[in-house]
């Protein structure tokens, strides 16, 4: 399973970024939308489109976190990465920092970021990721610059 995962859209993305993400099984977004109408484009491409509530969305009919399981891997998405990884989760994947994130705690949780769609932070450049899950591991984690 290919998942396309992008946070941080802020009302904007580079025009040739939803036909980069056609390919995708599913889009995961991290929260910081903004305007729900951003989206469109990503859901007339026909993959489930799944989004967190950011801290600065207004548009209240999404979640703070997201529980899914996908390949037999379980995962935790929100866009404030939590202060510990949630019981169960395998993955914890979150915006909001504006900074790509790769990491593995001592209890062997993976923390993932990927990056910022549209304004990102301390020199790092403008991304998103391509996420691989098969039979029950993380195969490949890509960032991808936009």
């Amino acid at each position: 399973m290919r998942i396309a995962v992008l946070s941080d859209t802020h009302d904007r993305y580079p025009p040739s970024l939803p036909e980069r993400l056609r390919e995708a099984d599913e889009i995961w977004h991290l929260g910081d939308v903004c305007a729900p109408q951003t989206l469109v484009e990503f859901e007339q491409l026909g993959p489930p489109v799944r989004v967190v509530l950011g801290n600065c969305d207004a548009s209240f009919v999404w979640p703070l976190a997201l529980e899914l399981e996908r390949e037999g891997v379980r995962f935790h998405l929100s866009h404030i990465p939590p202060v510990g990884a949630p019981r169960g989760a395998q993955v914890v994947l979150h915006g909001h920092t504006h900074v790509p994130r790769d990491e593995t705690d001592p209890r062997r949780v993976r923390w993932l970021n990927p990056g910022c769609i549209t304004r990102p932070n301390r020199g790092s450049p403008a991304s998103w990721a391509w996420l691989t899950v098969e039979r029950g591991t993380v195969t490949r984690w890509e960032l991808m610059r936009v």
